[in-house]
């Protein structure tokens, strides 16, 4: 049975192919998903595959959102913000 592809997950700042095949393992294909799914069930997805915590973790979510929604503004906005995965806003 073939799955259809899903969603680009490495889009996300923060996660590369690894963690994008770790989140998959873990069942998580889309933005909608990856925006649902708490902090908790991302860090068990990345220990399973063996990965450490990822800083950005906590922004996932967020930047998921915006891609689910169809808000590539408001996903551009935010991308901007982060460097590394680490929320920087406030600095200009």
């Amino acid at each position: 049975i073939n799955e259809p592809p899903g969603d680009d997950l490495e889009r996300i700042e923060g996660i590369g192919p690894r963690i994008g095949t770790a989140l998959r393992g873990a069942g998580i294909h889309t933005y909608r998903q990856l925006a649902d799914a708490d902090a908790s069930t991302l860090q068990t997805a990345l220990e399973q595959a063996g990965l450490r915590f990822a800083p950005s973790l906590p922004t996932w979510s967020r930047q998921a959102r915006f891609l689910a929604d169809g808000d590539e503004t408001g996903f551009q906005a935010l991308a901007e913000q982060l460097t590394g995965g680490h929320n920087i806003s406030g600095t200009k």
